[in-house]
């Protein structure tokens, strides 16, 4: 059980049948009348975001969330095939439950799977991969200093803002939960 009063971000629990997690929290005393908790909380299975206010002696169950590595195979349609590194076995995932930032993923890359008592509800890629530009418009010598970007396309079909000084070929570290370029990568 957990309590209200306990709450922190990316705390698990259960509340009506539903999984939330706690996206934020805050602590409020006001002058008069009781403390109570702001929250903040998504449901895991379905992304739907709640801001509710808890009395701090609220209690709930815990939910665990298991998030386990798996690597990313292959895909056929809408369905997605990541395999387990411990059984080697493939588990079917609906393109619905990858979300925005799967886009960064190419194949053999390791992510976490997410699900709670056996359902899968969603994938967590690593938060930064190195991946090749594609498709950009030629970089010039000397754009350098201006915080100017140009758009481009990776090798996994996805289009992030570059600097100019970036061609088509090169490596670059991106910022999975932003979608932001970060640096070029070495190598």
């Amino acid at each position: 059980m957990i309590s209200a009063s306990d709450f922190r971000n990316g705390v698990t629990f259960e509340m009506d049948g539903k999984v939330m997690q706690v996206i934020e929290f805050q602590h409020v005393k006001p002058g008069k009348g009781a403390a109570f908790v702001r929250t903040k909380m998504r449901n895991v299975i379905t992304g739907a975001v709640v801001e509710t206010s808890f009395n701090p002696t609220d209690k709930f169950e815990n939910a665990f969330v298991e998030r386990k590595d798996m690597e990313y195979s292959y895909s056929d349609g809408d369905i997605y095939y990541f395999m387990d590194s411990e059984t080697f076995e493939l588990v079917p995932i609906d393109k619905s439950l990858l979300g925005d930032s799967f886009r960064f993923v190419k194949e053999n890359m390791v992510c976490k799977v997410m699900s709670y008592k056996g359902k899968v509800f969603g994938i967590e890629p690593p938060n930064f991969v190195e991946l090749v530009v594609a498709e950009t418009d030629p970089g010039f010598a000397g754009n350098t200093a201006t915080n100017v970007t140009k758009p481009a396309t990776l090798e996994t079909g996805a289009e992030i803002k570059v600097p100019l000084f970036i061609n088509p070929g090169d490596k670059v570290k991106i910022d999975t939960r932003t979608g932001e370029y970060l640096e070029r990568a070495k190598g």
